[in-house]
Order: structure tokens, then sequence, then C-alpha cells
């Protein structure tokens, strides 16, 4: 009787170790997913920003300080390897485009122009899919996060060395100020 006890303990023990280690497992996966999602929305991000330079510049050739942000903002987000690094590029890159969008309303017919048109809403449909996407990771980090630090999870979560991650944050000025520019020829 004794022994059927301690086997029923033992059963019970091994199936709560493989349920919480298949869950950490899947909440990994799941935030490693949406961070491929964040990857994808800003591929495409970074395939339209030169399309979107190209069509401005031939109206406003004279905002190099511009374009030149956006397109070392543009390298430096490309090059990050760390989220620490891709997060601060990101948001400066958010920052420069900002930048683009705020000098075409110094240009009447660039406003006007079909191809800058289609670029701006592509790529305000593009930061949607970003900030959609963000959200989708973190809600995933968050979740596995929790799950490494709560008990009895944490334990398994120690002996097979899971980490917790990083969310990937806004905190820029970017978000909290309007962009400032000055169409001053110099």
């Amino acid at each position: 009787m004794t022994l059927w006890i301690v086997a029923a303990v033992i059963a019970i023990l091994l199936l709560v170790i493989i349920g919480a280690y298949n869950r950490l497992i899947t909440l990994r996966v799941r935030s490693e997913e949406a961070w491929s999602d964040i990857d994808v929305q800003l591929k495409r991000r970074y395939d339209l920003i030169p399309n979107l330079i190209e069509t401005v510049k031939g109206y406003a050739s004279h905002e190099q300080k511009v374009f030149e942000a956006v397109t070392k903002a543009r390298a430096e987000a490309l090059n990050a390897t760390t989220l620490e690094n891709k997060n601060q590029a990101e948001n400066q890159l958010s920052e420069a485009l900002k930048s683009i969008f705020a000098v075409s309303e110094a240009y009447p017919d660039l406003k006007a122009n079909q191809n800058f048109l289609d670029l701006q809403t592509q790529l305000t449909d593009t930061e949607d899919k970003i900030q959609a996407a963000r959200r989708f990771y973190n809600t995933n980090v968050r979740d596995l996060n929790i799950a490494i630090q709560s008990f009895p999870s944490n334990i398994i979560a120690g002996i097979f060395h899971f980490q917790k991650k990083e969310l990937f944050e806004t905190t820029t000025s970017a978000e909290k100020e309007p962009v400032k520019v000055n169409f001053k020829d110099k």
C-alpha cells in the first residue's frame, strides 16, 4: 500500500514537472515567433524607406539633414543586434520618419503626389503593424516571464536555465514630443 502511494506521488510530481516544462517551452517559442513577426514588419519598413526618401528628395532637395538622419537611423536599425540596441534604433528611426512627413507638409505638390501618398499609406500601415507586433511580442514575453517567476514553474525554469526576456518598449522623446522641423535654408 505504501509503495502505491509513493509511486502515485512520484507520478504526479513527474506530470507536474513535464507540464511546467512544456508550458515554458510553449511560451518561449511563442515569444520567439512574436519577435519574428516584428522582424518581418521592420524589414518591410526598411524596404519602403529608400523609396520614400527618393520621392521626397525630388521636391525637397535642400532638406539634406532630414534625409541623412533617416538614412543613418535606418542603417543603425538594420545593424542592431541586441534587443536593447534594436529598441533604441527603432525609436530613432520612428523619430526620423516623422521628420520626413513633417517636411512633406511644407510642399503641397509633394502632398498631392500619388507615389508619396502611396508610400505614406504603406508606411503608416507598416507602423501600425509594427505596433501590433510589439504588443503581441510583449504579451508573450510577459507570459513567459511570469511563468519563469511563478511557483512551481520557477523551479523547473531554474533547472533548465530558462531566462527572462526583455520587453520591446518605446520610451523615447519621439513618443512624447512633437517633431520640430526647421525650414530655413542654410
